[in-house]
């Protein structure tokens, strides 16, 4: 099977692709060559060229024919107008990686199943996602353009902290310092490991069942907030020092991090993962988060500990705190 991925040295791409080797794939990767250092997969053939370049990659791809194409790094509907543009009758299979995240927020009931509706009131990244997979679905419909959406929710491998603020976090916890957790850190939440999200991902692959369909990949195991922080700082060896901080305040102080978590991550999220088990009966996750946390501390005080904290992370969670503290001494319950 010949197999193209547009992207593929990502943190999820990355796990994908060598499994994709493993099993005898014939893989390609279509990208810029910058970023292949950084997740190096060995048996990869790459086709330098910009996607967001048409004429340039209609000429790179010119005389290939895919039995599947995955694009990693579509995040408007015009990335997937160019995508239909360059590979309709060059491919059996194309692949949108969209996001769970497209799901209604919050939810109404749990689990999450493919049939949930898509809205995303909070996060435009969401919207866009679920604007890319309509113009896949209408396109379908005109001219049977043979599509496939997958939705991975939070997956992480060993360089990804799950937590807004990254090394900066640890760091802080580390020096003895508060972190900033949104809500009251109870609400649950599923990490999957890149490795897990793969089988079910290369499983999809070259299966005509899988056209005109969607599947979220994701872990069976769910987590609060609190314990994901918790078992970060016990792997550190240290006690966090937890700040609760609603997810609506949070937004005022950073519209990034803020849209993150009221377009995602403040809510509840639980999956059923019925429909992709049963077009890949091999998908079962077996790395638990407190396997994957001994990975991501191990790599993080070999790598970025000793780098300097993110200054507007760190300002970020100091002036919030600050503001916290001085508004509960103003305003005691």
């Amino acid at each position: 099977m010949k197999v193209l991925f547009i992207g593929g040295t990502g943190i999820i791409s990355s796990a994908c692709s060598e499994l994709a080797i493993r099993r005898g794939i014939d893989l390609y990767h279509l990208n810029r060559g910058k970023s292949s250092k950084i997740r190096k997969v060995e048996g990869v053939k790459t086709i330098i060229s910009d996607i967001r370049n048409f004429d340039e990659t209609r000429q790179a791809i010119q005389g290939h024919h895919f039995d599947a194409v995955v694009d990693w790094i579509a995040f408007e509907p015009e990335h997937i107008h160019n995508d239909i543009r360059l590979f309709s009758g060059k491919t059996n299979q194309f692949v949108f990686i969209s996001s769970a995240s497209a799901y209604q927020t919050p939810p109404a009931k749990l689990p999450i199943t493919e049939n949930t509706p898509l809205n995303n009131p909070f996060w435009e990244y969401s919207r866009n996602k679920i604007a890319c997979e309509n113009v896949l679905k209408e396109e379908y419909l005109k001219n049977g353009f043979p599509y496939t959406i997958v939705r991975p929710s939070h997956t992480y491998d060993k360089t990804l902290i799950p937590v807004d603020g990254g090394y900066t976090v640890l760091q802080r916890m580390v020096q003895g310092l508060p972190v900033v957790v949104h809500g009251d850190g109870t609400s649950i939440w599923t990490l999957t490991n890149h490795k897990d999200f793969a089988v079910g991902l290369v499983g999809l692959l070259g299966k005509p069942a899988a056209i005109n369909e969607a599947f979220h990949i994701t872990s069976d195991e769910w987590i609060t907030w609190n314990r994901i922080y918790s078992m970060l700082a016990n792997e550190l060896g240290v006690v966090p020092h937890l700040i609760h901080v609603p997810s609506e305040v949070i937004a005022k102080y950073d519209r990034e991090i803020g849209n993150g978590l009221l377009g995602d991550k403040s809510h509840c999220m639980i999956f059923d993962n019925s429909k992709i088990r049963k077009l890949v009966p091999d998908f079962n996750p077996t790395i638990p988060f407190s396997e994957g946390v001994k990975e991501i501390v191990k790599w993080h005080l070999k790598n970025t500990m000793s780098q300097k904290p993110d200054e507007h992370i760190n300002n970020f969670m100091d002036k919030l705190i600050r503001d916290l503290s001085e508004s509960r001494l103003m305003n005691p319950l």
